[in-house]
């Protein structure tokens, strides 16, 4: 199975950078995500967000493969514990040969993109700044992967 990280932003802080290759660097390779970065739409003071919103939504579908069972990262997605995810890992595995996560821009994902997702997985109630998500799937990921090894990383 691939696994690819879809995300809005192409410059992301070196604290950002520095968690995601941190997790990366853990995760096995054939559960080691691939990070696409897709540019930021320009934003002006009196400009439109849902505009914005929708270009970003654009250059998302255009990135993804048609085989690919897609993840939407949303605030009114499911929430998963950790432990649910590593159900989710394992289901993934089995049934799907490639799986994208995708995470939107500052206004959140165009409905196109939420209406391709297979999924929709809310991280927490509370908003994260995207560079934050970035790091917190990939460290999820490997959580996911260290509980199916019965690693001691994850403590209940």
């Amino acid at each position: 199975m691939k696994i690819r990280l879809l995300a809005i932003g192409s410059r992301p802080d070196d604290w950002v950078r520095d968690g995601v290759d941190t997790y990366l660097e853990r995760l096995p390779a054939h559960l080691k995500p691939e990070l696409v970065e897709i540019p930021l739409s320009l934003r002006s003071s009196g400009g439109d967000p849902a505009v914005a919103r929708a270009k970003e939504g654009q250059r998302i579908l255009q990135r993804l493969k048609p085989n690919e069972f897609v993840i939407a990262l949303d605030e009114r997605g499911k929430p998963w514990s950790s432990v649910e995810l590593s159900r989710q890992l394992v289901r993934w595995q089995v049934e799907e040969s490639a799986v994208a996560l995708i995470i939107g821009g500052p206004e959140g994902l165009a409905d196109e993109v939420r209406k391709r997702a297979n999924q929709s997985w809310s991280l927490s109630a509370l908003t994260f700044p995207h560079g934050m998500v970035r790091v917190i799937v990939v460290e999820q990921l490997y959580r996911a992967w260290t509980i199916l090894q019965g690693h001691p990383y994850h403590k209940v």
